[in-house]
Formats: structure tokens, sequence, C-alpha cells
């Protein structure tokens, strides 16, 4: 019923009721995604078709379950079969080898049907967070949300960053600076480090983040790499390490999780040289709330309601922003930080996210 007691149109109920199940069914086949994902499936399968019980010989799981989740698979559009009864062969294309196996891949999604599963098994907690007005800290999630949040940016970083960063002259000067200092804030699995220590190699970098797992990660893959040091460290204690210590220093997808981004920024500006850079990327939402949104605006609701608004909520005193940080809103935290302004630099097409410099 509408507010003036109508009934409402049987053709916009039923529309609606059809948006409603596409988002069951996505749900439902996500999870098939993360099932074959964590199990190893997809990597059983790419460039090997196999039969239900070839599968399960290969992976270890029982040939019941293999022959449901295959039919299932294919049923949902994601594997290719051929053949008949017992000998029905299943393959997984190219594209959906790259996109569900290829950790190096721009394409790279399975991680984000691991993280969908991690998630649901919190519902119990939001729930009662959203009731109490507590949160659900990082923590509380699991390796699959913080494993899949540094596996998901891992390609970008390793293989855009650099040309990124390089194609903003400002920028580039003050990287390639000799022995230059880099400072990159919530680095998080490091691999954002790691892509500045490749791309200015004489340049020494130091990650930080107060995550102890993400920093032992960060530590194994930057193994071999010597222009690179991490460390657990919050950011608002970054000027404490040495004032006008670095030449740059960058959050990556971070601020809007922090509980305090004025102090960070407060921080950081004064641990960077003033004839230096301070660079935040954060989400490409839009500049104001304006629904309904495009794909990026719902996906990063979506983080929001589900991990970070609650993440936030979980630290007391914490001003919890939300992932939909939007550019007046990040301006107000760089003023009151004491920079001048903010302003957005010309880099495109990186994933969902936006890159912003903070003007002293």
């Amino acid at each position: 019923m509408d507010r003036d007691g109508d009934k409402a149109d049987e053709q916009v109920v039923e529309d609606f009721a059809g948006w409603v199940f596409d988002r069951f069914l996505g749900g439902m086949e996500t999870l098939s995604i993360h099932i074959g994902s964590s199990l190893g499936l997809y990597a059983a399968l790419r460039g090997a078709p196999a039969t239900a019980a070839e599968l399960a010989a290969r992976t270890g799981i029982d040939q019941r379950y293999a022959r449901e989740w295959l039919e299932q698979q294919a049923t949902a559009g994601i594997l290719d079969v051929d053949g008949e009864g017992d000998d029905l062969r299943f393959r997984l294309p190219a594209a959906q080898a790259e996109v569900l196996t290829d950790r190096t891949s721009l394409g790279y999604s399975a991680p984000l049907a691991d993280m969908f599963a991690a998630v649901a098994l919190r519902v119990p907690d939001l729930t009662d967070a959203y009731r109490s007005g507590r949160g659900v800290p990082w923590a509380a999630f699991g390796a699959a949300v913080r494993d899949g949040q540094g596996d998901i940016n891992r390609p970008w970083f390793e293989n855009v960053l650099a040309n990124a960063l390089a194609s903003v002259p400002r920028v580039h000067e003050v990287l390639s600076r000799p022995d230059a200092g880099i400072a990159d804030v919530a680095c998080g699995h490091g691999w954002s480090t790691i892509g500045l220590a490749r791309a200015y190699p004489d340049a020494i970098v130091d990650g930080f983040d107060i995550d102890a797992p993400a920093i032992e990660a960060a530590h194994e893959h930057a193994a071999g790499l010597e222009n690179v040091t991490f460390s657990e460290l919050r950011g608002e204690q970054l000027a404490d390490e040495g004032e006008d210590r670095y030449d740059a220093a960058f959050v990556f997808e971070a601020l809007h999780d922090m509980p305090d981004p004025v102090a960070v920024l407060s921080s950081i500006r004064r641990a960077v040289r003033s004839d230096g850079v301070v660079v935040v990327m954060d989400e490409a939402v839009a500049e104001t709330f304006s629904p309904p949104g495009d794909d990026i605006e719902r996906a990063m609701y979506g983080y929001s309601l589900l991990i970070c608004l609650p993440d936030s909520m979980s630290i007391p005193d914490s001003v919890a922003t939300g992932t939909v940080m939007r550019h007046p809103t990040l301006e107000r935290y760089a003023h009151e930080a004491g920079f001048s302004a903010v302003s957005i630099l010309p880099i495109d097409g990186f994933a969902a996210f936006r890159f912003y410099l903070l003007e002293r």
C-alpha cells in the first residue's frame, strides 16, 4: 500500500519482486563461487576439464558434491560442459579462469566471493550491533576479509600504480628524488608499498599498519625487496617517528576506516616536508548523496553497511565515517588537519578509486 492507502501497481510489485529474486540468486551463486575458490576447484579445472569423478579425485572432495557443484556452475553459465550421463566433462573457459584464479589479473574477482561469505557469517553480530550502537571490529571478520581486501587490490598496485603516479608530474618528481622517503600509512598487506618501492627503486618506502597479521603478510610479500620496511604503527603516530622526515605520504583506501582521520592527517602533514606531497586514494563515490546511485555507489554502501562502518563503530570516540567518504568530507578533515586545499588528481580508470592531493 502507498501512503494514500491505494493498492500498489501490480506490475511495479512484480518488477520489484523480480529485482529481489535476482539479488537472492546472485547471493547464492556468489557463495557457490566461494566454495569453488576456497576448495581449489577452479584451480583444478584451469586448463584441465574434468568429470565429477576426476574433479573429486584431484581435489579430495566428495564425488556427489563435486557433481552437484559442477552442474550448478554450468547452469549458472560459469562452466562449459559436453558429453552425456556420467561422462559429462566440465571446462573452465579462459575468461572465467582469469577472473577466478589469476591473482595478477586486473579482473581477478574471486576474493569478492570469499569476503561475501565471511561477512555473511557475521550477520548475527551485525544485527546486534545495529541495535546496540556498538560495532563489529575488523578482526572479527577473519582472514578471508583481510586477505580478500589485499588480494583484490594487489593487481592494481602491482600493474597500474606506477604509471598512474608517473602521469602526475608533481607527484612523480617528488617520488623520483634521490633517497626519497615515502610513507604508506595503513598499508595492509603491503601491495601498495611494494608497488611504490618497485616503481621508485631509489626511494625508501615505509609501510605502516595497526593490524599485526597484515604486517606479517606484508613482510612475506616483500621478501627480496631491499628498499621497503614494514612496522606496526597508528597513523596518528607517524610524526612521532620524526617531523619533516618524508618526501611523500600516501593513504590508500583507508582514511575512511580511521576513527580519527583528522589526527592522522595532522600527523602526516607534520611528518612530510613542506615541499613534499600527500596523496589520499579513496572510493570514487559521487560528490553528493543523489539516489539512485551507480554501481560504485551501491557497492561502497554495501561495504559500509557490513564492514567499514561496523568496524569504525567498534572503536570508542570514532567519527564513524563509513566507506562512502565524499569529497567535501575529505576536504573538511584536511582543513581541520591544517591543509589548505584538496584537489583531485587526473588519474582515471584506477578501479573504483579516486586520488586526492592535499595541499599545504
